[in-house]
Formats: C-alpha cells, structure tokens, sequence
C-alpha cells in the first residue's frame, strides 16, 4: 500500500515494487493521477487497486484499508507517502496552512500507519512500514518553518512506531530524500537561482529521480533490511556531509 501514489517519488515506488513482484494499492487524494498509476503497473504485468484517500480522514483510510484486504487479502507493506510542501515565510505564515501541511505529512502518516499496524498485529504475519521524510527532518531551509516541522515529526514518529510495533515482528524506517525532481518539487525548483544553489550542496552534482527513492524502498521493504528499524535512510547525493 503506497499514498501518494498518483505522481512522483511515491508512483515511482508503486512501479518498483510491482517489478518485485508486489500487488499494489495505488492511494491518492487525486483519482486521475491514482489511476494512471495503475495504468502503468497493469502494463508493466503487475497487479494494483486504486484506493482514493485522503490521508486526514480516518473513515477514507479505513475504506483503503478495507480495499487492500478485499483485493488482495492481506497488506505487508505500508509507504506513507502522501504529502505536500509550500514556501511561505515565518513571519507571514497563516495559521491554516500550518495545520494543511502538519495534517497531510505528519497526522496522516499517524493516522495511516496506526490503520495498517492493528491489521498486520491481527494478522500476526509482521510487516514493514515506511515513512517518506525528508533531509529537511534534521536540516532547514527559509520559509519552510511547517514543512521541516512536519518532516522532523514525522521522524520521531517513525522512532515512536519502531519500539512499540518491534514486538510484533513489524519493522517501521524512513527514507530521508534530498533534493528530488518530482511535480512536488516544481515550483521550488522553478526560480534559477534556488535551483542553483540547491543543485550547488550536492556532492554528486545532480538532483535526484524518483527511481533513487524507490531503490531504497524496495530495500527497506524486503527481507535483507529484517535487523533494520527505527532508522532514517538519505538518499540525498551526499547533502547532509556536504
């Protein structure tokens, strides 16, 4: 089950484990980008479900939730993948877009993972749960003040989940992207000069695809990440040493 699964770093994660073999609920607020999707997954030979959800409503989550047993019977991986980002100084910052964007990356992935977690702890099979953070969970950038918030919580969170759900054998990571070319990230990217200095604090010299995200996720969801929980993985072209 991936959210966000409709564009970006989030489809392209729903394609690689489709590769892998995996049957995907393709989860997103937007049914047309969820759909094609789908689309992509059923022409590659994979096998997917279109979930429309959105992330801060419990009673569409537990309609997801829902969909994945009935299709598909069971669910061993979550991507909390759905998300949103806007650049809005401190100072000028309304109230309501603090609580758009907290309630989208961090209450939905809580929301979200707590769903998926009762199930895989009725099942009694385990499971692996991954949360898409950001550098930006230990890093800041200007006015980014709710964003980075949202990506710091949604770290300790995955810490939080990763002691209580250990015992039932479910193990919950994140990935830490760095500056990734997606539809999410456009309009940040449009202004020369940002893109510039962001491409600049890159070591490797080159912005990431949502293929390098997915890589890692493909790892964190198998079998030879079993002894790996509660941990952040960058995937950021060597951003945070540079």
């Amino acid at each position: 089950m991936v959210t966000g699964a409709g564009s970006g770093i989030n489809r392209a994660i729903a394609l690689r484990f489709a590769e892998e073999g995996a049957a995907v609920v393709v989860a997103d607020v937007d049914p047309g980008g969820a759909e094609e999707t789908r689309s992509q997954v059923r022409a590659a030979g994979g096998r997917a479900e279109v979930a429309r959800v959105d992330v801060r409503r419990r009673d569409e989550i537990d309609a997801m939730v829902k969909t994945a047993l009935d299709r598909f019977g069971k669910i061993d991986i979550l991507v909390n993948g759905a998300g949103v980002e806007s650049l809005m100084p401190f100072l000028d910052l309304e109230e309501a877009e603090w609580n758009r964007v907290l309630a989208v990356n961090l209450t939905g992935a809580f929301l979200c993972g707590q769903a998926v977690a009762r199930e895989m702890v009725r099942a009694g099979r385990g499971g692996k749960i991954l949360n898409i953070a950001s550098v930006n969970a230990v890093v800041s950038l200007p006015n980014q003040a709710h964003y980075v918030s949202s990506k710091g919580g949604l770290l300790m969170l995955t810490k939080a989940m990763a002691i209580e759900l250990a015992p039932h054998g479910i193990n919950v990571n994140a990935i830490g992207p760095g500056a990734v070319e997606t539809p999410l990230t456009a309009k940040s990217f449009s202004d020369p000069a940002r893109r510039e200095f962001l491409r600049s604090r890159i070591p490797l010299n080159r912005f990431g695809q949502p293929r390098d995200i997915a890589n890692a996720a493909v790892f964190l969801a198998s079998e030879e990440s079993s002894f790996v929980t509660g941990t952040i993985l960058f995937v950021d072209g060597g951003r945070l040493i540079s």
